[in-house]
C-alpha cells in the first residue's frame, strides 16, 4: 500500500476559509501551543468571563479602571506597582517574552493611562514603576497604537483633564527617568545575581537597545518638532552621547588618524580643549575624560564584548537562565538576546548620518566587528541571527559615504581610496617590515582578497604582528586584551585592507527570485506570529537615510523579502492540495489538484548563453516546461491559458521519504520538511505554445489578429527565462560542493494571481536605479534623505516661481477672491492696470515678491484669536493690510460653436485659513510670500496656488474634503499656465485614478491631450477610449473630420478642394489662403473702425460659419463684431493646429509607433497607477518619456519605493533632473500602505509612506479643513483627529443632510451586541476572527432597511476582519439572496456589473456610501482597531447613517478610541428604531428621534424582519391572486364584446389599484435618496 507522508496536517486549517463558525473540535496539529512559541503574539484562548474573573481585572476595578457606572477611590500605591511588576511582568528565564496575556489585560484596563502616567515622578519613581511604563508603552508600540504625544488631545475634543505627556517638560522628565534607568542598569549589571541579569537583559531589550524600545518609540512617535536631532531636548539627552566628546575614549593612534582625515574637526576639538582649560581655571582639576559623554559608549561597547566573550557560554547549568547544552557548555539565551539587541543598537547608530559621523571611529577603534567574527557565538547554531546582524554592522561600517560631507562616494572614488590605502601599507611594509617585502612588492590584484592577504601576513610572529597593527598602523590599542591574539590581529588587518564588494556588485549578484533557503529563514522572513519582541537582521526605513543608494538598497531588500513572504504563503497554500505521495517506483506523484499549481510533464534547459564581458554569470538561461491540465475544469484551464509574456512562474521540487513523519518528528519538522519541498526557483515566461506548437497570447505582432486560432489540446509548453544569478550559484554548488542538480528535480509549476505577481518588475526597477546615476532634483535631494531645511523645497523658496498666475475658473466671483485672502487688501484692476469696480472672473493674481523689509510670519488663523472688537476695527481700517493685485480680464471669444465653449469649474474652494507644520522659529522672519501662504494653508485655494508653482507641495486631505477636486483644479490651472509642460498623474488604485481622470475630462483640457495607461482604463465611465490605442484611433478619426472641414472651408472660399488631401497640404492651405486673408482683413479693419457693419460685410470666412446655431455678427457694434470675428478665427486656428498635431499620425504607419509618439510627445497629462509605473519604467526610458510635473493622489497609501520610482521614469537632461513640481496628496491619519508581513511592518517600518515620512520630518503641508461628505454629527466622530476640520455649508443646509434616516431614531449609534447563543468572538483558524451574533444582527438591520425601500447600492456592510466579512456574506447568501426584493448590498460600476459591498474597512478606504453598517467583531481584546488610523477610516465612510455593532464593555475601555466612543455612548447602546415609518422617506428632522423602539438584541431584530418579510410574502400572494383575477376579467371582456350586457368589472379595477399601491409600498426604492454627489435622483 502506498504511504503518504509530509502532507496533511500542515496549514490546511489555516488556509481553509471557514465562512461560518466551526463548533467542532479541530483535528490536533503537531505544533507547540501558541504561548510557548517564541516571537508569538497570539494570546492563548481566554473568554470574556475569564477576563472579568481575573485577579488583575479586580485590582484594576478597585484602583484605576473608570467605567460609566463607577470610578476608583483608592489612592496611588507604589507598593502595588511593585507587586504587579514582580508577580505579573517579570521574566525569569532565557528568551521568554513578557507574559503577553497579562500585559494585554493591564492595557485593556488602562493601567498606563489611568495609574502609571498620572502618578509618575522622575525623581521618586521606582525601578518597577518605570519598567512597567516601558512594558506598557511597548505593548502599544507593538500594536502600532502608541499614543502620539500631544496629538491625541488636539482639536476640539479633550480626552481627559490632564494632558497625556504633552509638551517638552514631560518629555524631559521622561528622558531623565530613562537616564536614571541607565545608571541602575550599569550598576546592577555588575552584580553576580543571575536573576538580576535576566531582568536587566529585559531592561536593555526594552529601553537601552534603542531602535525597538523606548528610545526609538520616543524619537519616532513625538510630534515633528521633537523628532529632529536638532531639537533641544533630544539633542541634550541623546546627541551628547554621540558627540565629539566621545572621542576622548579613542586610542591615541586612532584619534590622530581621524583628525588627519577630517581637518575640519580640529577646530572643534580645540574649542572642546579650551572649554576644559577654562573649567580647570574656574573649578580646580577638570578632566574631560571623566565626563559621561566621553566614556559612556565605549564602556557600553566593552561591557557588551565582555558579555559576548565570557557569559554567553557557561560550563555551569542554571535552570533560571534556561541554558541549552552545547557540548560541555551551556548557552545563556538571555545573553544571546542581549548581544543581538546590542548589535541592532550599533547598526542604528551607524545607519544614520548624525550619529554615524562620530560613532563609527569608536566602533572601528574597539574593532567590534572583528571581535564578533571571532566569537564563539558567531559560528554557533544559536548565533545565526547574531551572525547576520554582525554582517549588517560590517556593511554599514564600510558604507560608501563620506561621513563628514554626507556625500555618496562613486565607485571610482571607493576604488581609488582602496588602492591608496593599500599602496600606503605597501610603502610602510617596504620601509619598516623586512619580512613583508614580498607583500610590499606584490601587485594590487595579488593582495586584494582575504585569503591572499592573510597568507602573506602569516610570516610575521605574534609580537611583530602586534607591533605592526598597534604601533605602526595604530588600528587598535596596545592596551586592548584582544591584541595578544594572532587571529584577532590578522582579522583586523584583513578587514581593513581587503577589497570590499561594492553595493552595485552585491545587488547585481543577488537573484531576484527567492529560493527555499531564504523563504523559511525566520530571521529574514519571519512568520505571521512575529510580535516585535526580538530583533531581526533587516534594514529599517527610518526618517533619514545615508545616501540614495542606501535608500534604494534598504527598499530593495525589504520589498524582496516582503514578496518572498507572500510567495511562501502561496506555496504553503497550493502544495498541500496536490496531495503528493511516493509511488511504488519511489517517485513523487500527485493525486489531488490545485488551482495555482500543476504537475510538470517535462522540464529541460534549452539554452545557456555566454556571460557578458566582465561578468561570470550567463547572460541568459532559457528552459522549456511542459504540463497538462486535462483533469482541470474549464475555468481553471482558461486561467492557465491566459498566461502571457513576462508573467512570473515558480518551479517546485517535491520529494518525500517512504516513511511518514511520526508525531514527534512532525512537531520538530520545518515547513519544507512537512511539505516535502526541496527546491524553489522562479522564472519568467517568454512564450507559450499549445499542443500543436501554435504561439499563444502573443502581443508582439508575430501573430496577426486574423490568423489567431483558439489553443488546441491539453498540453502546454512554456518557454521561460531563469534567473541567471541563481543558475550560476546552483551550477557552482554542483561543481564545487557536489550538490544535487536542482534543475532535474522540478515536478510542480506554480502560478500566482496577476495583481500580486509584479514584484520582479519593481525589483528590476530598483536594481536599475542602483546601477544608474540616480538624479533626484537638487531642490528635493536633501529633503528626500531627511536633512536640511524642511521648507527648502516649498515654492516660496524657489527662484523660478511664477510671478503671475491665471486661475481661470478657480474663483467663482470677486467675493470668493476676497474670502480667500481675508488678511489682504485685494485690489482689482483691469488688464491695462486701471481700477476695476465691478470685477468678474476669470482672475489673474500677481504674487508679491521680495518687498522692502521682512514681516513676521504668522499662522493664518492668528486673526481668529483676536477679539471681535479688534476684528471689526480691522475691517474698517485696511492701513496695515498688504495689497494683493488681482487682474480681472475678459477672456477671448472661444468660437461660435457650442463645442468651442470651455467647461467651467463649479466647486467653491474653501477660503478658510490654517497654517500647518511651519513651526521653526528661524522661518518667522521672511518676505511677504510666507505671509501669503499663511493665508492659504488649510484651503483648497492654497493647495492650488502651491501646486501650480515649482517645488514640493503636500496636501493633507481629511475624509470628504475634496482632495480629488483640488487635484483636478491644480491640473487644470497648471495646463493653462504652462501649456508646453507635461504632467504625470500617479495613484495607488485604479478606482482613484479613474475618479480623478473622469473629473479631468469635465474641465477645460482638450481630450487629445489626455492619456490613461494601465489595465483599469476600460472601467472609465465614458464612451471615449483614453488608452494608447484608443487615443490613436481618436486622432485618426479626428484627422478625417478636420480634413473634411478644411475641404468645406476651401469650397466656401471658392478654391479647389484637393487642399484637404493630407495634413501637410492643409498646412500650406492655412498659410497661403487662410492666414493671408485674415491679415488683409485686419489691415482693412484698422481703417474702418467707425463703420459698425464693416466686419459683417467684409469678414472673409462668413460662408464657412453659416451653420452656426446663432448669428455671429449683429452689425450694430464694431467692437462686438470684432470680438466675434476673432472667435471665429480662433476656431479656425485651433482646427489647423489639431491638424498639425495629427500630421505625425499620418506619417507614422505602425500602430506601435503611433501609440509611442502619442505617449511621449502628444499627451500633456498622462495617468497611471504606481504599479504600472514600476512595471513599465524600462519601456518609458527606452522611449524617451518626459514629464515636468508629478501629481500623486493617495500618496499616503503608496509604499516609499513605489512613490520614488515614478519620480525617475525619465532620463536626466545634461546631468540635471527635468522634474519641476512634485505634488503629493494624501492623508497620513488614515491607513498606511498594505504590508502583509507584520515583521516588516513593525520592525522595518515598511508601511511608512513617503508622504508620512515627509510629514514627520516637519515639511510644511496644506491641510484641507472643510468636509462635504457626511452629516456634521457623523463628522464629529472623526474630526477630532484633524486640526480645525469643519463642515461645508452644503452639509449643514441641504435638506438631505437635515432629514432623519427613515425607520431609525438616530443617524448614528453604537449597538451593544451580547453573546449570541453563549458565544462572542471565535477564531476557526488563527487570525480569522468571526462573531456570529454581530453577523446576524447586521444582516437583520440590512433586511429591515431593504424592506423600508432603501436602495441596495446605498448600503455598505463593513467589518474589521476577513473572517467576519466571509461570515456576513454567507449569512446574506442564506437570508437575502433568495428574495429578489432584498438581494445583497451591491454597487453599479460604469460597466453595469454588480460588485458586493460587504468588505473590510481596509479595503473600503477611499470609498464612501450613504449608510454603513459596521461590525467590530472582537469581544475579548480590541485587536487592530486600536490603530487610530483604522478607526478614522471606519468612522468616515458613511454620509447619512452609521451603525456600529460591537461589545460596548470592551471598546469603551480602549483609551485610544475614547474621543469617538465617548460620542457614540452618549446615545442608547440598543438599536433605536422608529416602527411608525414604513418607507425610506420621512420629513422628520435629524434631531427628532420620533417614537423610539429599542431593540434588545439580534434575536428580537430577526423576529421583527421575519414578521415584515412574512407580510411582504402575504401581500405578494394576494397580488398574484388579484393578477390572476384580472387576467380572467380580461378574457371575459374579450368574450363579451358581442354581448353588451356583460359586466365591466369596475370593482376589480379598484381592487387592482389598491394592490398596485400596496406593492409599490413594499418594493419602493425611494427616488429622493441622495446620489454620490449628494443630490436627489431625478428618476421617478
Amino acid at each position: 500500500m502506498t504511504k503518504v507522508s509530509g502532507t496533511g496536517v500542515y496549514d490546511f486549517r489555516r488556509h481553509r476559509v471557514a465562512e461560518y463558525p466551526v463548533y467542532g473540535e479541530a483535528p490536533p496539529v503537531p505544533e507547540k501551543p501558541t504561548e510557548s512559541r517564541p516571537l508569538s503574539n497570539v494570546p492563548s484562548s481566554i473568554t470574556l468571563s475569564e477576563i472579568q474573573r481575573d485577579r488583575l481585572t479586580r485590582i484594576a476595578a478597585e484602583n484605576w479602571m473608570k467605567t460609566a457606572d463607577s470610578a476608583p477611590t483608592k489612592p496611588f500605591s507604589p507598593d502595588l506597582a511593585k507587586e504587579i511588576y514582580s508577580t505579573e511582568l517579570t521574566v525569569k528565564g532565557g528568551r521568554k517574552p513578557v507574559p503577553l496575556q497579562r500585559v494585554m489585560i493591564l492595557e485593556v484596563s488602562q493601567y498606563l493611562e489611568n495609574y502609571l502616567l498620572p502618578n509618575f515622578n522622575p525623581e521618586t519613581a521606582s525601578f518597577e514603576h518605570v519598567m512597567s511604563m516601558i512594558l506598557m508603552v511597548n505593548e502599544k508600540d507593538v500594536g502600532m497604537v502608541f499614543l502620539r504625544l500631544g496629538r491625541l488631545s488636539s482639536g476640539r475634543t479633550s480626552l481627559h483633564g490632564y494632558a497625556f505627556m504633552t509638551g517638552r517638560i514631560c518629555l524631559n522628565h521622561f528622558l531623565r527617568g530613562y537616564s536614571v534607568l541607565k545608571r541602575i542598569k550599569i550598576s546592577l549589571w555588575k552584580k553576580p545575581d543571575s536573576f538580576r541579569k535576566d531582568e536587566l537583559s529585559t531592561l536593555h531589550d526594552q529601553c537601552l537597545s534603542g531602535p525597538d524600545g523606548l528610545m526609538r518609540t520616543l524619537l519616532e512617535e513625538l510630534p515633528p518638532d521633537a523628532q529632529s536631532l536638532e531639537d533641544e531636548v533630544v539633542s541634550e539627552r541623546i546627541m551628547r552621547l554621540a558627540s565629539l566628546e566621545c572621542w576622548h575614549s579613542l586610542s591615541y593612534g586612532r584619534f590622530q588618524m581621524e583628525l588627519c582625515l577630517n581637518e575640519n574637526l580640529i577646530k572643534k576639538w580645540r574649542r572642546i580643549a579650551k572649554r576644559a582649560r577654562d573649567g580647570t581655571k574656574q573649578g580646580g582639576n577638570f578632566d574631560p575624560t571623566t565626563m559621561l559623554e566621553a566614556n559612556f559608549l565605549r564602556n557600553l561597547i566593552e561591557e557588551f564584548l565582555e558579555v559576548l566573550d565570557s557569559e554567553v557560554f557557561s560550563s555551569i547549568s542554571n535552570e533560571e537562565n534556561d541554558p541549552v547544552a552545547h557540548g560541555s557548555e551551556y548557552v545563556n539565551d538571555a545573553c544571546v538576546l542581549y548581544c543581538e539587541r546590542f548589535m541592532e543598537f550599533l547598526i542604528d547608530l551607524l545607519s544614520q548620518l548624525p550619529t554615524r559621523r562620530l560613532v563609527r571611529p569608536l566602533v572601528a577603534d574597539v574593532a567590534v566587528v572583528a571581535k564578533c567574527h571571532l566569537s564563539s557565538l558567531y559560528s554557533h547554531e544559536k548565533g545565526k541571527l547574531f551572525g547576520q546582524l554582525v554582517d549588517l554592522l560590517q556593511f554599514y561600517e564600510g558604507f560608501e559615504i563620506n561621513d563628514h560631507q554626507g556625500r555618496q562616494m562613486t565607485d571610482d572614488e571607493v576604488l581609488q581610496a582602496h588602492y591608496k590605502r593599500l599602496q600606503a601599507f605597501q610603502l610602510l611594509a617596504f620601509k619598516k617590515v623586512p619580512k613583508l617585502r614580498e607583500l610590499a612588492l606584490a601587485n594590487i590584484g595579488a593582495i586584494n582578497k582575504r585569503a591572499d592577504l592573510a597568507k602573506k601576513l602569516s610570516v610575521l610572529s605574534a609580537e611583530e604582528l602586534r607591533d605592526l597593527v598597534c604601533a605602526k598602523l595604530k588600528l587598535v590599542s596596545k592596551d586592548d586584551p584582544w591584541s595578544e591574539r594572532v587571529d584577532f590581529l590578522i582579522e583586523v588587518m584583513v578587514s581593513f585592507f581587503e577589497k570590499q564588494q561594492s553595493q552595485k556588485e552585491a545587488i547585481n549578484a543577488l537573484p531576484l527570485y527567492p529560493n527555499e533557503q531564504i523563504m523559511w529563514d525566520e530571521s529574514l522572513v519571519p512568520s505571521i506570529n512575529y510580535s516585535g519582541e526580538g530583533c531581526l537582521a533587516l534594514p529599517k526605513l527610518n526618517l533619514q537615510f545615508l545616501t540614495l543608494h542606501d535608500y534604494l538598497l534598504r527598499n530593495f531588500n525589504l520589498f524582496r523579502l516582503e514578496s518572498t513572504y507572500e510567495i511562501r504563503e502561496d506555496i504553503q497554500e497550493a502544495v498541500p492540495h496536490l496531495l503528493s505521495y511516493t509511488n511504488n517506483e519511489g517517485e513523487t506523484a500527485f493525486r489531488g489538484w490545485s488551482r495555482m499549481g500543476v504537475p510538470i510533464k517535462e522540464f529541460r534547459i534549452r539554452d545557456v548563453k555566454q556571460p557578458k564581458i566582465g561578468e561570470v554569470k550567463p547572460s541568459a538561461v532559457t528552459a522549456e516546461v511542459t504540463f497538462s491540465f486535462s483533469s482541470y475544469k474549464a475555468q481553471i484551464r482558461s486561467e492557465w491559458n491566459s498566461l502571457k509574456e513576462h508573467d512570473v512562474l515558480f518551479l517546485l521540487s517535491i520529494r518525500h521519504s517512504f516513511e511518514p513523519l511520526s508525531a514527534e518528528e512532525a512537531e520538530k519538522a520545518t515547513v519544507p520538511q512537512k511539505l516535502g519541498l526541496q527546491y524553489v526557483r522562479g522564472c519568467e515566461i517568454i512564450e507559450m505554445r499549445d499542443e500543436e506548437g501554435t504561439l499563444m497570447n502573443d502581443f508582439t505582432g508575430r501573430v496577426k489578429r486574423d490568423e489567431w486560432k483558439p489553443p488546441k489540446g491539453e498540453l502546454r509548453t512554456v518557454t521561460v527565462a531563469l534567473d541567471t544569478a541563481q543558475y550560476h550559484m546552483d551550477v557552482c554548488d554542483i561543481a564545487e560542493k557536489g550538490a544535487d542538480d536542482v534543475y532535474s528535480t522540478f515536478n510542480i509549476l506554480m502560478r500566482r494571481k496577476p495583481k500580486e505577481n509584479n514584484f520582479k518588475a519593481i525589483l528590476e526597477s530598483i536594481r536599475d536605479l542602483m546601477n544608474e546615476t540616480c538624479i533626484v532634483p537638487d531642490w528635493l535631494h536633501d529633503i528626500f534623505l531627511g536633512y536640511g531645511d524642511p521648507s527648502a523645497a516649498q515654492w516660496i523658496n524657489r527662484p523660478d516661481l511664477l510671478e503671475n498666475a491665471d486661475f481661470k475658473d478657480t474663483f467663482l466671483d470677486a467675493n470668493h477672491v476676497k474670502d480667500s485672502f481675508p488678511n489682504y487688501q485685494v485690489h482689482f484692476v483691469h488688464s491695462d492696470g486701471t481700477d476695476n469696480s465691478d470685477p468678474c472672473p476669470p482672475f489673474r493674481i500677481k504674487f508679491p515678491k521680495n518687498p522692502d523689509g521682512a514681516v513676521h510670519f504668522q499662522p493664518g488663523n492668528a486673526a481668529s484669536t483676536t477679539s471681535s472688537n479688534n476684528s471689526d476695527a480691522m475691517e474698517d481700517d485696511h492701513s496695515d493690510k498688504l495689497e494683493l493685485v488681482v487682474e480681472s480680464y475678459v477672456p477671448p471669444d472661444p468660437g461660435p460653436y457650442p463645442q468651442d465653449q470651455p467647461k467651467l469649474n463649479s466647486v467653491r474652494f474653501t477660503p478658510t485659513q490654517d497654517m500647518v507644520a511651519l513651526k521653526y522659529p528661524a522661518l518667522s522672519l521672511i518676505f511677504d510670500l510666507y505671509h501669503l501662504m499663511s493665508e492659504l494653508y488649510g484651503t483648497g485655494v492654497g493647495a492650488i496656488i502651491s501646486g501650480i508653482q515649482p517645488g514640493l507641495t503636500m496636501v493633507v486631505g481629511p475624509p470628504g474634503t475634496g482632495k480629488t477636486d483640488t487635484a483636478v483644479q491644480i491640473l487644470n490651472v497648471l495646463y493653462h499656465n504652462c501649456p508646453s509642460q507635461r504632467t504625470l498623474i500617479i495613484t495607488h488604485s485604479n478606482q482613484a485614478l479613474n475618479d480623478l481622470f473622469e473629473k479631468i475630462m469635465e474641465r477645460d483640457v482638450p481630450a487629445r491631450y489626455l492619456l490613461r495607461l494601465g489595465q483599469g482604463e476600460q472601467e472609465l465611465a465614458t464612451d471615449l477610449d483614453f488608452s494608447r490605442q484608443g487615443r490613436v484611433n481618436a486622432m485618426l478619426v479626428r484627422r478625417l473630420e478636420l480634413l473634411s472641414e478644411v475641404e468645406r472651408l476651401a469650397r466656401s472660399l471658392q478654391l479647389p478642394e484637393d487642399v484637404a488631401y493630407t495634413c501637410e497640404t492643409a498646412g500650406f492651405f492655412w498659410l497661403l489662403h487662410v492666414y493671408s486673408r485674415w491679415e488683409l482683413f485686419l489691415a482693412a479693419c484698422a481703417d474702418n473702425k467707425d463703420k459698425p457693419t464693416f466686419i459683417q460685410d467684409r469678414f472673409p470666412f462668413k460662408e464657412f460659419f453659416i451653420d452656426t446655431p446663432n448669428p455671429i455678427f449683429s452689425g450694430q457694434s464694431f467692437e462686438k463684431d470684432m470680438r466675434a470675428a476673432k472667435g471665429c478665427f480662433r476656431h479656425l486656428k485651433t482646427m489647423f493646429q489639431e491638424l498639425e498635431e495629427c500630421r505625425a499620425f499620418e506619417l507614422l504607419k505602425s500602430t506601435v509607433d503611433r501609440s509611442n509618439y502619442l505617449m511621449t510627445k502628444q499627451a500633456k497629462i498622462v495617468a497611471m497607477t504606481c504599479t504600472h509605473a514600476a512595471l513599465k519604467r524600462k519601456d518609458f526610458l527606452n522611449l524617451g518619456f518626459k514629464y515636468d510635473n508629478l501629481l500623486m493622489e493617495e500618496s499616503a497609501q503608496i509604499l516609499e519605493i513605489e512613490t520614488f520610482i515614478p519620480m525617475l521614469l525619465q532620463r536626466q537632461e545634461d546631468g540635471y533632473a527635468r522634474l519641476k513640481r512634485c505634488i503629493l496628496i494624501g492623508d497620513h491619519h488614515q491607513l498606511p500602505p498594505v504590508v502583509k508581513n507584520m515583521a516588516f511592518q513593525k520592525y522595518s517600518h515598511m508601511d511608512q509612506s513617503l508622504f508620512t515620512r515627509f510629514v514627520r520630518l516637519g515639511i510644511p503641508y496644506i491641510e484641507l479643513n472643510a468636509q462635504g461628505r457626511a452629516r456634521p454629527s457623523l463628522a464629529q466622530l472623526y474630526n477630532w483627529r484633524y486640526k480645525d476640520l469643519g463642515d461645508l455649508p452644503y452639509v449643514r443646509e441641504n435638506h438631505i443632510f437635515r432629514r432623519a434616516n427613515a425607520g431609525f431614531s438616530f443617524d448614528y449609534q453604537l449597538v451593544d451586541v451580547p453573546d449570541y447563543h453563549g458565544r462572542g468572538e471565535s477564531a476557526p483558524s488563527p487570525w480569522f476572527y468571526q462573531n456570529e451574533g454581530e453577523a446576524e444582527y447586521v444582516v437583520s438591520v440590512y433586511i429591515y432597511m431593504r424592506l423600508l425601500g432603501y436602495p441596495a447600492n446605498k448600503i455598505s456592510i463593513l467589518t474589521t476582519y476577513n473572517g467576519q466579512k466571509l461570515l456576513i456574506r454567507d449569512v446574506i447568501s442564506r437570508r437575502c439572496v433568495p428574495y429578489d426584493f432584498i438581494g445583497p448590498p451591491h454597487k453599479f460600476s460604469s460597466l453595469k456589473f454588480q460588485a458586493c459591498w460587504v468588505t473590510t474597512v481596509d479595503k473600503f478606504q477611499g470609498q464612501q456610501n450613504d449608510f454603513v453598517l459596521l461590525s467590530l467583531v472582537r469581544t475579548r481584546f480590541v485587536g487592530h482597531l486600536r490603530d487610530v488610523r483604522r478607526l478614522i477610516v471606519a468612522m468616515s465612510r458613511a454620509r447619512l447613517g452609521l451603525y456600529v455593532f460591537c461589545r460596548r464593555s470592551l471598546f469603551e475601555q480602549c483609551y485610544e478610541l475614547q474621543p469617538t466612543f465617548q460620542l457614540l455612548l452618549q446615545r442608547p447602546d440598543h438599536l433605536g428604531l422608529n416602527l411608525q415609518e414604513f418607507t425610506a422617506f420621512t420629513d422628520r428632522h435629524v434631531d427628532d428621534t420620533g417614537s423610539v423602539q429599542l431593540i434588545s438584541g439580534p434575536d428580537e431584530m430577526a423576529d421583527l424582519v421575519n414578521y415584515r418579510m412574512h407580510e411582504v410574502y402575504q401581500s405578494r400572494v394576494a397580488s398574484y391572486h388579484l393578477n390572476e383575477s384580472w387576467s380572467e376579467h380580461d378574457n371575459s371582456v374579450e368574450n363579451s364584446t358581442a354581448n353588451p350586457n356583460t359586466s365591466t368589472g369596475t370593482d376589480d379595477v379598484e381592487m387592482n389599484g389598491d394592490d398596485v399601491e400596496m406593492q409599490a409600498t413594499v418594493n419602493v426604492d425611494v427616488t429622493d435618496m441622495p446620489t454620490d454627489d449628494g443630490k436627489p435622483n431625478d428618476s421617478t
